[in-house]
């Protein structure tokens, strides 16, 4: 049976590369770029400016302010600053990637439409906090050592409520949905279209959540398997939706949380370095992650989201910004 004509071909999110420049060598040059640019250089970039100022603000000790400043085992409000400004900065890398070496414009990154669908961006948010109820639930019926990843003790008081406390907790606010968006755009936005530029939709789900889950160093078994689910059903929403609004309302929600929780009942060098995880985590986490895909997939469907969009339109629009 012959193919249909690319005029009339509909493409989903993680097919857009086929309406593209796709070669694999470019698939494979953008890769090696994205983590060059965005994880290697930029950190070069923001360690060489941050050793600049402690030395011009008059340090007998560049070297080690300069470790006590970024010390994640013991972290400061400047060095959490400072790694999620690092993985924000993942987004204008995928952008700049995508233009010259794809000719896609940034907004296929994000969805079909191709931009930012903020109503049902919105609707994710609310539906997160739903799953979250429902963890919540699942949660008191687990064993008390059963934390949400394994990754902090939280104590039954309050911690101090300090003035590096509030810097905390405004870095948290202000920057997790760029580090969580940098994320999403680097894993779900270009990779997921990499593959699926060149193999089919599992594959496409599949690589980008193993990849997910190794990027974030290592980890004990229990935690990796949390990340790699995780990875899963964001891939799975961005197949499914056609964009990346549910995964990144999802992946904000999580460190929100995550990070409040730290600051006020745990301490956040666990929460940065985890440890000790233990399996009886899994069914709280999975009852979140599943209930919210259920739901985000219904509201998709009562909505009549649109999820392709035809090769032709693609074609069209390569080398215009």
């Amino acid at each position: 049976m012959a193919s249909e004509p690319p005029s009339t071909r509909q493409l989903g999110f993680h097919q857009l590369h086929r309406g593209f420049r796709n070669a694999w060598w470019r698939s494979v040059l953008g890769i090696v770029v994205l983590v060059a640019v965005g994880v290697v250089l930029l950190q070069v970039i923001l360690n060489t400016a941050i050793s600049v100022a402690i030395a011009l603000g008059g340090s007998d000790d560049v070297s080690g302010d300069y470790d006590r400043l970024l010390d994640l085992s013991d972290p400061t409000p400047f060095g959490l600053a400072r790694l999620m400004l690092v993985l924000a900065g993942l987004i204008p890398v995928v952008f700049a990637v995508s233009w010259f070496l794809h000719r896609m414009r940034p907004g296929w990154r994000t969805s079909i439409a191709p931009r930012m669908r903020w109503g049902f961006f919105g609707i994710c948010l609310v539906i997160s906090v739903l799953a979250l109820i429902a963890t919540l639930m699942v949660g008191t019926l687990m064993p008390l050592d059963s934390q949400a990843d394994g990754a902090v003790e939280i104590t039954p008081s309050v911690n101090e409520f300090t003035s590096k406390s509030l810097q905390f907790l405004l870095v948290v606010l202000v920057l997790v949905p760029f580090q969580a968006a940098g994320e999403e755009y680097a894993f779900r936005g270009y990779l997921t279209q990499v593959f699926g530029g060149h193999f089919g939709a599992w594959v496409a789900i599949l690589a980008p959540a193993l990849l997910f889950a190794l990027a974030h160093g290592a980890q004990d078994p229990p935690i990796f398997v949390d990340r790699f689910a995780f990875g899963l059903i964001a891939g799975i929403l961005v197949v499914k939706t056609g964009g990346l609004e549910a995964a990144i309302a999802m992946h904000v929600l999580n460190n929100w949380l995550a990070f409040s929780m730290a600051i006020f009942f745990g301490d956040l060098g666990d929460a940065l370095n985890p440890s000790g995880g233990t399996w009886w985590s899994l069914p709280v986490t999975l009852t979140q992650s599943l209930a919210y895909l259920g739901m985000v997939l219904f509201a998709a469907r009562q909505l009549g989201l649109k999820t392709t969009v035809s090769e032709a339109e693609l074609v069209a629009s390569r080398g215009r910004v």
